[in-house]
């Protein structure tokens, strides 16, 4: 029997842009997760005494600030190579050869596939063959994995591989492939990399991304790590999924209809908060915070949106004692008002109601302020303009949610006045 680690997308000191912004973060924290996930994967590797390591591309997150990452990365490369454990690596595009200037010699159980075509490395003693390439520059569109060699007869072989395989949502469509073409090469075992979600895309033969070691921000949600891979006779009898990460992103969404008054809602996002905290295992949470559903107490949140969301964020701190951090706050809520019957009556708010709705289904309105919004948007600031928090203002599905927002927030004021006649 023989045991391996899979891991992936470790994006070793992988910068936090923008995360002083959030009044009350845990920034040192958050900065030093991606260390301690790796420190983390390094003690799995030594308590499962595992013949091997597989890292399948994204190492390093682009360039070195300093030579403190790659000294950090010797550290406990060496503690498994007092062990006995060779780790084997592909460059994916945040560490390829054109990205990384810095360089430090890797302790030598530490082996970089090369990238000038797919390498096989032989472990005659444990029957494994491993194949893989780096990418030689960040952008590689053409499909890696046809030029792989076939299974070497008598191994267990391994396919490392850095790659969308046919589109993955929300990553960059670098060495595309076709799970068929991936399984034609006749391996036991592909160890994917690139896509920053655990998922399982075949089972016999097993093709896995693990997924990243630590989640970085809030569109990397759940549990983060990678898979413990275990070898009988030539074949795979388990792949099981064993959590790294040392802080945890999540959506917490709390239904409020029905809901009376601000104080009421602020009990049930309280009791959601809880069971986050519950399901964590002991880790710090970051926790983006959704409201939603129609209720009476939507006029008391709309009123006074800052009140509520510092509400919320002092009821995660009571809750946890500094070890959940509420990252953003998204009141969505409705007011339990029937719109239509509202619009149909021959009142001020009615016609207020139906002149939104005409400007929503006004396509010439809505292209002509997706054109006025593309000269604003180039104007944004850098930080809008990408990433988790981008406001896409050419997105038909972004103006139809302002809309939604201003209809909502003018019927919460007008009726709390009285108004509506």
């Amino acid at each position: 029997m023989i045991k391996f680690l899979h891991a992936a997308d470790i994006h070793l000191d992988s910068p936090l842009v923008g995360l002083e912004r959030y009044d009350g973060a845990p920034v040192e924290e958050v900065r030093g997760a991606t260390r301690r996930a790796l420190v983390n994967l390094v003690d799995l590797a030594l308590a499962e005494e595992v013949a091997f390591v597989l890292v399948a591309g994204d190492l390093y997150d682009g360039d070195w600030r300093d030579y403190n990452t790659g000294l950090f990365l010797a550290r406990h490369m060496g503690r498994l190579r007092e062990a006995g454990i060779p780790v084997f690596i592909i460059r994916g595009n945040h560490d390829a050869a054109s990205q990384i200037t810095r360089q430090l010699r890797s302790p030598d159980n530490v082996r970089w596939l090369q990238e000038q075509g797919p390498e096989t490395v032989l472990l005659e003693s444990i029957g494994v063959a491993i194949h893989g390439q780096s990418f030689a520059s960040r952008e590689v569109t053409e499909d890696m994995s046809a030029a792989y060699p076939d299974a070497v007869p008598g191994l267990f072989n391994i396919g490392l591989l850095h790659t969308s395989v046919n589109g993955r949502e929300g990553h960059e469509p670098y060495a595309p492939c076709s799970l068929q073409g991936l399984l034609s090469r006749g391996y036991q075992y592909w160890a994917l990399g690139h896509v920053h979600k655990y998922e399982v895309l075949h089972d016999d033969p097993w093709v896995v991304f693990p997924g990243n070691t630590q989640g970085r921000h809030a569109r990397e949600t759940g549990p983060k790590g990678c898979t413990l891979v275990t070898v009988e006779d030539g074949m795979v009898v388990s792949a099981k999924r064993r959590y790294l990460d040392v802080m945890r992103w999540c959506v917490c969404q709390v239904d409020a209809t029905g809901a009376a008054t601000g104080e009421e809602v602020i009990d049930r996002v309280a009791g959601a908060l809880q069971r986050e905290l519950d399901g964590s295992e002991g880790r710090a949470l970051a926790v983006r915070v959704q409201v939603l559903g129609p209720c009476q107490a939507h006029g008391d949140l709309s009123a006074d949106p800052e009140r509520w969301t510092n509400e919320i964020r002092a009821a995660a701190t009571e809750l946890s004692s500094g070890a959940m951090w509420v990252e953003k706050v998204q009141l969505g809520t409705q007011t339990v008002v029937d719109l239509a019957s509202v619009m149909e009556q021959d009142s001020a708010l009615g016609g207020l109601l139906r002149t939104i709705g005409g400007l929503e289904a006004d396509d010439d309105l809505l292209a002509s302020l997706k054109e006025e919004f593309a000269d604003l948007r180039r104007k944004l600031p850098v930080e809008l303009r990408a990433g988790d928090e981008s406001i896409e203002l050419e997105d038909p599905g972004t103006l139809h949610g302002v809309m939604e927002e201003v209809r909502q927030m003018l019927l919460a004021r007008i009726l709390a006045g009285g108004g509506g006649a």
